[in-house]
């Protein structure tokens, strides 16, 4: 089996026992409907811990995220997942397929809103081996997309945390990357905000700013950023 079809596997399999953990857990959601739907594409172990336990109540990062949307994790962006939602999240996602790239592409230019965490070195600590497939991807794995959104990823110049603003909170981010093209781009390189066609992507360099447990207290404000970018997008 070749490693980008274990990939593809793992990522599928991650889906159903996340769906089914979000059944048994009942989601993290309040009695009401009016949150709106959030598709989660992620090689992060938000919705379940590293050993797939569904005994738990989830990652800090998917209690903050179910607090203000119904999360529905997916693991591709083909057009049939793409069609049932108008807001995605994608965290250090999976490498997806070229159709599915360009469904995503045509999703986000008929109005489409995405907020991507591509990190190029990610930090996340991780109990499974290198080269496992179901370890978090270490790169974000970009194979044209940023490029033809008129952007251009960068890996750190030095390594460790460093101080960020998002959705203008102050953050905490690890060996983050830095952004450089056309769309508008914050004056420390962490955000950019891209108009494509008639739908809106907000990329941010950096996805280990959800592992705010282990980031300590000056990381209190990392959650509040994501969840408020993306309800920002969500009433655009």
């Amino acid at each position: 089996m070749t490693g980008a079809r274990a990939r593809a596997l793992a990522a599928v399999l991650l889906v159903i026992i996340a769906a089914a953990a979000l059944a048994i857990t009942g989601g993290h959601r309040s009695p009401s409907q009016a949150k709106p739907r959030l598709a989660l594409v992620t090689s992060l172990p938000i919705v379940l811990g590293e050993d797939f336990s569904v005994t738990g109540n989830g990652s800090p990062a998917l209690t903050a995220l179910s607090a203000r949307f119904r999360v529905t994790p997916i693991s591709t962006t083909s057009s049939e997942e793409l069609a049932k939602v108008r807001l995605l999240l994608m965290a250090q996602p999976q490498a997806q397929t070229p159709e599915n790239l360009v469904a995503l592409d045509e999703w986000m230019r008929a109005g489409g809103r995405l907020l991507l965490l591509a990190d190029p070195l990610l930090e996340w600590s991780s109990t499974r081996p290198l080269g496992d497939p179901l370890r978090p991807s270490p790169m974000f794995v970009d194979t044209g997309l940023l490029a033809h959104w008129g952007l251009r990823l960068d890996a750190p110049g030095r390594r460790g945390p460093a101080a960020r603003s998002l959705a203008g909170y102050r953050i905490v981010t690890v060996s983050p990357g830095a952004l450089y093209g056309r769309c508008a781009i914050s004056d420390d390189r962490l955000v950019a905000d891209c108009r494509i066609g008639k739908g809106r992507a907000i990329i941010v360099a950096d996805a280990d700013l959800l592992d705010s447990a282990d980031l300590g207290a000056e990381a209190k404000d990392n959650l509040r950023a994501a969840t408020q970018e993306l309800a920002e997008l969500a009433n655009r």
